[in-house]
């Protein structure tokens, strides 16, 4: 497929200079995409070993509330965790990652209070190590939020990339690659018609 132009010799300059650019447009985002690659699968490592972490702890926090419930009377367990024992601060920032704004959780706990919102005579040794987990999971969880999303963003801007690095490679420069030959063909022809019609010329008045 061609692009539709007059076949003249600024308009080949032209082309010749967009082709140019856009050969280098095209090194760069196929640069871009292979890091951008890179560091997704890094993170997608990252995110994998980090979910079977959270995962293998929040079974080992659930396993022992079913215990803590099984030792202790509902309401009990209820009251006890009722009142929440601290306060933690989130702030979400954001970090430029090759162009894809990815966020940056960061967590502060409320400092001197007690762990755990209830008396610790009142109930069970399972209730207390669950409490326990989760309270240290917190900041593992919010992590795991924040690759995810960061997975997530970073997935949208290499299928942008991509399909950006193939408009170049099979549509844009293909067209201005038949079209620089369709015009320097067509150039070529007129230039032979011109010296064929000079020579005509040349040969009438020699005759004449």
């Amino acid at each position: 497929m061609e692009i539709r132009v007059n076949p003249t010799r600024m308009e080949l300059t032209r082309l010749k200079k967009r082709l140019v650019t856009a050969k280098r447009g095209h090194k760069l985002l196929k640069d871009k995409q292979d890091e951008l690659i890179k560091k997704f699968m890094d993170m997608v490592k990252q995110n994998k070993a980090l979910r079977e972490e959270v995962e293998r702890e929040l079974a080992g926090a659930f396993k022992s509330f079913t215990m803590a419930r099984s030792q202790m009377p509902a309401n009990v367990v209820e009251e006890s965790l009722m009142i929440p024992s601290a306060r933690v601060s989130i702030d979400v920032k954001k970090e430029n990652i090759m162009s894809v704004n990815v966020p940056r959780i960061e967590i502060s706990r409320e400092e001197g209070k007690n762990l755990f919102p209830y008396g610790l005579a009142s109930t069970s040794a399972e209730m207390d190590s669950a409490i326990r987990t989760l309270s240290a999971m917190l900041p593992k969880m919010l992590k795991l939020a924040e690759i995810e999303k960061a997975c997530q963003l970073m997935a949208d801007e290499i299928e942008k990339t991509r399909r950006r690095v193939n408009a170049l490679e099979y549509v844009l420069i293909p067209q201005l690659e038949n079209t620089i030959k369709y015009i320097t063909m067509k150039l070529d022809e007129n230039e032979r018609s011109s010296r064929t019609r000079l020579m005509k010329i040349k040969e009438m008045v020699m005759q004449g």
